[in-house]
């Protein structure tokens, strides 16, 4: 009697784990493996080549729909047209296996999007025929919904004396392709099939459901609990978690969702927003917004668990002058700082991770040292308008996240904080209880000498550390280093590892693997356009009555040749797809050399906000204006994306040879809030 009730025991605790959608105490991050539009650069074998980058950093990569389309030119899978046809956008179905089983080796598990919601047809009703394992698989007319397209397919189905499914769709209607019926059982039985096929064939890991508002939630529920997955989120496009939380319920508590009110949460803190509008002023204390994952007021943050986290994705980052969507307008860093801190699973932007993959790896070493999982328990340390900070309890010890432009400026008590990051309008502190060393350079292949600072974060006070650079496990009797202390990691491949030293005892050990290259100087050019600007700014040229583009120039080894603002006249242009493009030219000479712009045209006003560390070649699209004078700068799709913010909120001074200061500590030339300025 004792076995069959262990065996019942056993046969409920596994159907409780289907049954949950997500996995509860979590600590994984998630990496969004594309942006619109990146055929090249989330092509299988460039995502496989980046494996070992991943690695000990994502455990999930959610990759582009997959399944071939009826399109002859790049898509990027949202019109699906074949479940089983596996040659995509971005690659054969050989790459895909290879590079699935390259990320499974590594650790890492592959997302598959899943778009069920509509299919692609040739002419109004017309699906492919598919054959997979000896079975014929096809959706037929009588899989649409009978009120399709408001009604349009319905009278396109009499006029071709086509039968429809008698069943009106259960979710919201979305034009331009057949919106399925999911109370059909043939779709039931191909959705089901694909999904086995995704998660037994070609090794996928988990699912995320692209546009759940146009069916019901219990759909998803039943085709997760078929498929057995482990990983779903939900793409529940709503700003009140209220409503989410509706979402998730309806599937059974069988999926996870997209935390959007934790996304608009951050958005409006960091852009600014007064009653819906956003006004440019950032204010921090917007981040108190309840979300799912941080919601004290829904069911105290009981969904927690199913809560993954974004600040940007495909659909809200800034495509063009006319697709400008909802992006962050600044602060990039600062609003993954934020996401990787707090509960739920992050799911970071490809974009960010290209423009600040180092400072985003160290984030989230932080954020796994610490021990925070989806169903970390937080509370706030204070807020206000220019900062935010809270403290969140991981499983061995706390993190405190200070986010804002006063981020760096607060006195945190040295016994209940030790700060390990910092940078522009972030900063993280570890509790002493977390007992570990800390290594503020992630692991990863560098160009160039690299530094890194240890540091001893203990309730010991002097704790000392020691370290090897061999691999093997450092003992009392290596080489030892004071906390603050730096480390310069030599050229070729290292593993360093780093332990506490208390008495005779190493504890909390760190691994970081590094591959440094020597650096090889390379050319950059910078192209700027700004016919989406206004008059002053798209009449300029280089040559005739109209004036020119400037560049004000500082950072690394570069600096504006004239000496004085507004700074080097631009004397190229090259057309690009219709476009004019003002180039220049500049030679990145070490691994740090980085360029910083002002952007001009004619005597100086207009000019742009500040942009930022600039070290790869670049199109920038100067759009609308600020304040009347400043310019905002937008990096085209497909190009790693400099940190930008406006020169009004940039408290710092520099050197005309691009060192930062807080104030001017003689008098000189400086430039500040984007101009130049006398200091006497």
């Amino acid at each position: 009697m004792k076995r069959i009730l262990s065996s019942v025991f056993g046969l409920v605790l596994a159907l409780t784990a289907m049954a949950d959608g997500w996995p509860a105490n979590y600590n994984g991050v998630m990496l969004q493996g594309f942006f619109w539009d990146s055929f090249s650069e989330s092509k299988w074998t460039a995502l496989e080549a980046q494996t070992s980058d991943f690695a000990g950093y994502f455990d999930l990569v959610w990759v582009p729909q997959s399944g071939k389309c009826l399109e002859n030119y790049n898509t990027m899978g949202y019109t699906p047209y074949y479940y089983f046809n596996q040659n995509s956008s971005f690659g054969t179905e050989a790459e895909l296996r290879s590079m699935i089983g390259a990320f499974k080796a590594a650790g890492i598990g592959t997302v598959a999007d899943v778009v069920v919601n509509h299919h692609n047809t040739t002419g109004w009703f017309a699906f492919p025929a598919e054959t997979y394992g000896g079975n014929t698989y096809q959706l037929l007319s009588t899989d649409i919904c009978a009120n399709d397209d408001g009604g349009q397919t319905a009278t396109q189905a009499a006029s071709e004396g086509v039968q429809l499914g008698s069943h009106n769709d259960d979710g919201e209607d979305w034009g331009g392709m057949r919106d399925l019926d999911h109370r059909s059982a043939n779709v039931q039985r191909i959705v089901k099939a694909y999904e086995k096929y995704l998660l037994d064939d070609l090794g996928y890991s988990g699912f995320r459901y692209d546009m759940v508002k146009g069916f019901a939630g219990e759909h998803v529920g039943n085709y997760n609990a078929a498929a057995g997955v482990k990983f779903s989120v939900g793409e529940y496009w709503d700003g009140n978690a209220h409503s989410v939380r509706s979402w998730i319920d309806a599937t059974g508590k069988r999926s996870a969702a997209f935390d959007f009110a934790f996304r608009y949460a951050v958005r409006n803190a960091i852009n600014g927003s007064t009653n819906g509008q956003q006004t440019g002023s950032s204010n921090w204390s917007l981040l108190s917004d309840a979300s799912q994952a941080t919601g004290i007021n829904i069911n105290n943050g009981a969904y927690k668990q199913w809560a993954v986290t974004f600040v940007e994705n495909h659909d809200t980052q800034y495509r063009s002058a006319t697709e400008q969507n909802d992006p962050l307008r600044k602060d990039t860093l600062a609003a993954n700082a934020f996401m990787l801190a707090m509960p739920g699973t992050p799911c970071v932007f490809y974009s960010h991770y290209r423009a600040y993959g180092k400072e985003i790896k160290a984030m989230i070493d932080a954020r796994k040292i610490a021990g925070i999982t989806n169903m970390s328990n937080y509370t706030n340390y204070r807020n206000n308008n220019r900062y935010y900070a809270n403290t969140v309890d991981g499983t061995r010890g706390k993190l405190l996240v200070i986010v804002g432009s006063d981020a760096n400026s607060l006195s945190i008590p040295a016994n209940r904080f030790v700060k390990v990051l910092s940078g522009y309008h972030y900063a993280y502190y570890l509790s002493p209880e977390t007992e570990t060393a800390w290594v503020d350079l992630p692991s990863g292949t560098y160009e160039g000498a690299q530094k890194t600072t240890l540091t001893a974060v203990s309730a010991t006070a002097g704790a000392k550390l020691v370290y090897t650079i061999d691999g093997t496990n450092p003992t009392a009797s290596s080489t030892q280093a004071q906390s603050g202390e730096t480390l310069t990691i030599p050229s070729g491949t290292t593993t360093l590892k780093v332990g506490l030293l208390i008495g005779s005892a190493v504890s909390g050990i760190v691994t970081r693997q590094y591959n440094v290259r020597n650096f090889s100087p390379y050319e950059i050019k910078v192209y700027v356009n700004a016919d989406d600007a206004g008059s002053a700014w798209s009449a300029a040229s280089t040559s005739g009555a109209s004036p020119a583009i400037n560049f004000w120039i500082w950072g690394g080894s570069h600096s504006t040749v004239s000496g004085s603002w507004p700074g080097d006249k631009v004397t190229d242009i090259e057309t690009r797809n219709g476009k004019k493009w003002f180039v220049k030219s500049f030679n990145i000479t070490t691994s740090t050399d980085v360029v910083n712009f002002v952007f001009s045209v004619g005597s100086g006003t207009p000019q742009t906000v500040d942009v930022l560390d600039v070290k790869e070649t670049s199109f920038f699209n100067i759009s609308n204006s600020l304040d009347g004078s400043k310019y905002k700068v937008n990096v085209t799709t497909g190009i790693n994306r400099p940190q930008y913010q406006s020169a009004n909120s940039d408290p710092y001074y520099y050197t005309l040879a691009g060192q930062r200061l807080l104030r001017p500590a003689k008098p000189g030339v400086y430039i500040h809030a984007g101009k130049k300025i006398i200091v006497r």
